[in-house]
C-alpha cells in the first residue's frame, strides 16, 4: 500500500539551503539582505523540492487577500467573454484568485457589488464593459484599492482605463485597401457609438494621408445588424459611383454588404472589397473568410490584469489604447481562395 505523500514545507527548502527558515522565506519574496549566492541557494533547494508556497499563509503574513475582484458590466455581450477570460487566466497565472460579479443590472447591483468586494477585502478590482456607447461610472473613490477599467473608458479622466485602438484600426484598413489600389473606399457604420466613431475618424485620417477622401463624401450610418448592412449596400449600388472597396464597422454590416453585392451580380472582391471588424472568423474553425480587424479582447483583459497587479500606485490615467489586428480574408484578396461557405451563405 503506497503512503500518502508529504507536502513539501518551506521548512524543507530551508534545511536543504542550509539557513533559516526566516532567510529561506525571504530569499522566495525576493527580499531581505543576504548575499546573492544564499538567495540562489534557496531558489535551488525551493526547485529541487518543487515547492509551492501556501498562497493563503502567504496572504495573511503578507496582510493581503490575493484577491482580485472583477465586476462585469455586460456579462451576456458576445464580446465581453474574451476580455473576462484574458482577465481571468492572466490573474491565475500570476497566482491570483479571482470573484467575478456581474453587474449588468443597474446602479443598485453595482453598489451591491462594490460593497460585496470590500468586503471580502479584495487586493484590487478590475471593470469590464463592452467597449462601446457611454463610459461607466466610476467606483475608484469607492473603495481603497486599485481600480483599473477593461474594454471600457471611465467617465473619470483620472482613472486607467484599456481600450483597442480604434482610431488606429480604421487607419490600418484605410492602408490595406490603398495598397491593393483602391482608390474609392465607402464606409457602412452604425451611430451613437464612441468606438465606431474613432474608427471612422481613423479611416478618414487614412486615407488623407494618401491625399483621398470618403467615397459618398460620409459615412452611411445605420445600426449594427445584417439588414442595414444590406440597405446600405444597395444604397451605394443606386448612387451609381465608382466604389471599389467598403469598409463596414463590424462583420455583420460587412455579411450584409456582401449578401447583396453578390445578388446583384457585383464580385468581391474584383469589383468592390469588404473589410469588416471584430473577427467573428474566431468563432468557427475555419480558414479567414471576410477580411476583418481582430480588437484582440482576450490580450486586452490580459494586459489590463497585469496593468492593475504591476503598476502599484504608478497608474498613469487615461485611456490605454492597444493596438489591432488585421486579419486578411479573401474579400480584399483578389487571387486568393474563396471558400466553398462563408457567414453571407449560412445567413438567414
Amino acid at each position: 500500500m503506497t503512503g500518502t505523500r508529504k507536502a513539501v514545507t518551506l521548512s524543507d527548502v530551508a534545511q536543504l539551503a542550509g539557513v533559516s527558515l526566516s532567510i529561506a522565506s525571504k530569499a522566495l519574496r525576493g527580499g531581505g539582505r543576504m548575499t546573492p549566492a544564499t538567495r540562489q541557494r534557496v531558489v535551488d533547494a525551493a526547485a529541487t523540492l518543487k515547492f509551492r508556497p501556501n498562497t493563503l499563509a502567504q496572504s495573511f503574513a503578507q496582510g493581503r487577500s490575493l484577491v482580485i475582484g472583477v465586476v462585469v458590466e455586460h456579462s451576456s455581450d458576445l464580446f465581453t467573454m474574451p476580455v473576462v477570460m484574458g482577465v481571468t487566466s492572466t490573474l491565475g497565472n500570476l497566482d491570483l484568485a479571482v470573484l467575478v460579479y456581474d453587474a449588468s443590472e443597474g446602479p443598485e447591483r453595482r453598489t451591491d457589488v462594490v460593497a460585496k468586494l470590500r468586503a471580502r477585502m479584495v487586493d484590487g478590482i478590475l471593470v469590464v464593459g463592452d467597449g462601446t456607447k457611454h463610459p461607466v461610472p466610476s467606483i475608484t473613490g469607492e473603495v481603497d484599492v486599485p481600480v483599473v477599467y477593461a474594454f471600457c473608458e471611465s467617465e473619470s479622466a483620472r482613472d486607467t482605463s484599456f481600450m483597442p485602438d480604434g482610431f488606429g484600426a480604421g487607419r490600418m484598413v484605410a492602408e490595406h485597401l490603398i495598397g491593393l489600389g483602391r482608390r474609392k473606399i465607402a464606409h457602412i457604420t452604425s451611430g451613437n457609438d464612441t468606438s465606431a466613431a474613432s474608427r471612422s475618424a481613423g479611416l478618414v485620417a487614412g486615407l488623407a494621408d494618401a491625399g483621398l477622401s470618403l467615397a459618398l463624401t460620409s459615412p452611411l450610418v445605420g445600426d449594427w445588424s445584417q439588414a442595414w448592412g444590406m440597405t446600405a449596400a444597395r444604397e451605394i449600388l443606386r448612387r451609381r459611383e465608382d466604389v471599389d472597396a467598403v469598409f463596414c464597422g463590424n462583420d455583420q454590416l460587412a455579411v450584409g454588404a456582401q449578401r447583396v453585392f453578390r445578388s446583384e451580380g457585383v464580385r468581391v472582391p474584383e469589383d468592390i472589397a469588404i473589410v469588416g471588424y471584430d473577427n467573428l472568423n474566431r468563432l468557427v474553425e475555419s480558414a479567414p473568410l471576410i477580411t476583418t480587424v481582430d480588437p484582440e479582447l482576450y490580450r486586452l483583459g490580459g494586459t489590463a490584469a497585469r496593468y492593475l497587479v504591476e503598476s502599484g500606485a504608478e497608474r498613469e490615467p487615461g485611456v490605454q489604447h492597444l493596438p489591432c489586428t488585421l486579419i486578411p480574408g479573401w474579400s480584399t484578396q483578389p487571387d486568393g481562395a474563396r471558400p466553398a461557405a462563408s457567414f453571407a451563405d449560412d445567413a438567414p
